[in-house]
C-alpha cells in the first residue's frame, strides 16, 4: 500500500483521551506511504510520549517553539514548507477555538497560521462540549477559512456517555486522508452500484448463489467515492465495511437488488453493475425446512430480471457500465454482452485470474476495442504524485477536498467544502476514470489511471 508515497504530513497531537489513536495513526500513515512528523503539544504528552511518536515514525518529535533543532531555530515556520497537510488529531475543543481566532501560543498553533498547506481537522470530544454553541461557530468557522474537518463520530466516550464527539478511528482517518489527495474527477457525480452476490432461498435455510466476495465493487466503490463522487452501493450479503462516503443498502434476493437499484437511480449520473446476479432462482421457496429423505428432489427455476440490460434499456438511462466475469473467451463474451445490452462500457475479468482474491486483472471494451488494464502487482508505479495535491500558498477549491466524514453536524456538513452531495461544480469524466478501479481491489488508487476510452458521461 503506498497510495501516499511521497506525502509529508506534518500530525498535531493535542491534550484528549483520545491521544493513544494517534499512535496507530501514525503507524498506518507510514504504512500507507506517508513521511509523518509529529507535532505534541503540552497536552498531549500527558497521554502519550514523545518516544511512542518518534519509534513510529521514524522521525524526531516536535514540542516546543522554541526548539534549537531547527538550525535556524524556525521550526514552526520551516516545519511545514515542504509538508502536503497538516492533520490534527485528536483535535480538542481548546486548539479548535484557537484555530478559529487566529492564535499562535504554542508550536501547533503557530504553526497553522502560518503554514501554506492544507489544514484537516479531527475533533475529538465530549458530546457536551462538541453541541456547545461556541464549537460549533468554531467548527463552521474553520470551515470557511479553508480546514478541513474529519468527524466527529459518534458513539461510547471515555466519560460514559454516548453521542457525538468522539475521533474517528484511525482506520478512518487514514482513508479519509488518502481520499483528501486524490483528485476529484467525479466531483458532482451521483453513482449507482450493485455489489456481492445474490441469493435466492429455497427454504429458510438454502439457497442458490454465486461466488462473489464483493471486493471488486466495494473496490471500486472506495475509488469513486475518493474521486468526489455520491456513491448508492446495493449490495448482496457479503462481509465487508462499507467504503466511507459510501451510502449502503442491503438487499438478498436479485428482485431486491431491482427494487434497491431502481429507487436509488432517479438523479444519478452513472450506474455500474459489478454485482454477481443469480441468473435464475426458485420459482417458490418452501416455507419451512425441507427435510432430507434421502431421495432425488427436483427444483423448478424461474429466470431472474436482467438489472443492467432494464436500467440500460430506460428511456433516459445514466451511463451503464457492465462487468462480465468469464471462465474462457473473455473477449467474444465480453463484447456480446455489451452489444446485447446496448452498454458504452463493460469491464471483463477471468474469474480464475482474481476470484476473491485482492488483485485482478481486467480489460475494459468500448466502441473503441478493447483496453487491458494491468494487475496492480505489474504497475510501473504509485498513482498518486504530489502535484496532484492542493498545494502552496493557495485554498484547494471544492473539486479538490475530500468529504468529512459522517458524524458532522448538518450545519456544519452543508458547510463544508467536498462532500460529494454539496458539490458545485458537475465535471465531466471519461469512462475509463468511472471503470478504472475495477483493475484491482485496494489497488494504489486506480482511478485516474485510465483515461482511454474518450467517451464522457453526458450531463443530466
Amino acid at each position: 500500500m503506498s497510495e501516499l508515497k511521497g506525502r509529508k504530513i506534518v500530525l498535531g497531537v493535542t491534550g484528549g483521551v483520545a491521544a493513544y489513536k494517534a499512535a496507530e495513526l501514525v503507524r498506518l500513515l507510514g504504512k500507507a506511504g506517508a513521511d509523518v512528523h509529529v507535532v505534541l503539544t503540552e497536552g498531549g504528552a500527558r497521554f502519550v510520549t514523545a518516544v511512542t511518536f518518534q519509534a513510529l515514525s521514524g522521525n524526531r518529535v516536535w514540542t516546543d517553539l522554541w526548539d534549537s533543532r531547527m538550525g535556524n531555530n524556525m521550526a514552526h515556520i520551516d516545519l511545514t514548507r515542504d509538508a502536503d497537510a497538516i492533520l490534527i488529531a485528536p483535535a480538542t475543543a481548546n486548539v479548535m477555538a484557537k484555530l478559529a481566532q487566529g492564535m499562535a501560543d504554542d508550536l501547533l498553533t503557530t504553526l497553522c497560521l502560518a503554514r501554506d498547506c492544507p489544514l484537516l481537522v479531527a475533533p475529538a470530544m465530549n458530546r457536551q462540549m462538541w453541541e456547545h454553541p461556541a464549537t460549533r461557530r468554531n467548527a463552521l468557522q474553520l470551515a470557511a477559512d479553508g480546514a478541513t474537518l474529519f468527524g466527529p463520530a459518534a458513539g461510547e466516550q471515555a466519560c460514559g456517555e454516548v453521542g457525538l464527539g468522539r475521533m474517528l478511528e484511525p482506520e478512518d482517518l487514514c482513508e479519509a486522508v488518502i481520499g483528501f489527495f486524490q483528485p476529484k474527477l467525479l466531483a458532482g457525480r451521483r453513482i449507482v452500484m450493485t455489489a456481492g452476490p445474490t441469493f435466492e432461498s429455497i427454504d429458510p435455510v438454502r439457497g442458490i448463489t454465486n461466488s462473489s466476495s464483493g471486493k471488486m465493487a466495494y473496490g471500486l466503490a472506495r475509488a469513486c467515492a475518493q474521486a468526489g463522487a455520491d456513491v448508492t452501493l446495493v449490495s448482496g450479503p457479503v462481509a465487508l465495511p462499507v467504503p466511507a462516503g459510501c451510502a449502503r443498502v442491503s438487499v438478498r434476493s436479485a428482485l431486491e437488488m431491482r427494487e434497491a437499484v431502481f429507487a436509488a437511480l432517479p438523479g444519478s449520473d452513472v450506474f455500474i453493475g459489478v454485482a454477481a446476479v443469480a441468473d435464475y432462482r426458485p420459482s417458490s421457496s418452501a416455507e419451512h425446512k425441507i427435510k432430507k429423505t434421502g431421495a432425488a428432489m427436483s427444483i423448478e427455476l424461474t429466470p431472474n430480471p436482467d438489472i443492467l440490460a432494464d436500467v440500460a434499456g430506460m428511456p433516459n438511462p445514466p451511463f451503464c457500465v457492465g462487468f462480465a466475469a468469464e471462465s474462457r473467451n473473455l473477449d467474444e463474451y465480453a463484447e456480446g454482452k455489451r452489444r446485447a445490452k446496448k452498454l458504452p462500457l463493460i469491464v471483463g475479468n477471468l474469474v480464475q485470474d482474481g476470484l476473491g482474491s485482492d488483485d485482478n486483472q481486467v480489460v475494459l471494451f468500448d466502441d473503441a476495442g478493447r483496453h487491458p488494464l494491468p494487475c496492480r502487482r505489474r504497475l510501473p508505479g504509485p498513482a498518486i504524485g504530489r502535484s496532484e495535491g492542493p498545494r502552496a500558498g493557495r485554498r484547494p477549491g471544492a473539486g479538490e477536498r475530500g468529504s468529512p466524514a459522517p458524524g458532522a453536524l448538518p450545519e456544519q456538513r452543508a458547510a463544508l467544502p467536498g462532500l460529494p452531495a454539496f458539490a458545485r461544480r458537475a465535471h465531466r469524466a471519461d469512462a475509463g476514470a468511472v471503470a478504472a478501479a475495477a483493475h484491482g481491489a485496494g489497488a494504489d488508487h486506480p482511478v485516474g489511471d485510465l483515461q482511454r476510452s474518450g467517451k464522457k458521461i453526458p450531463a443530466r
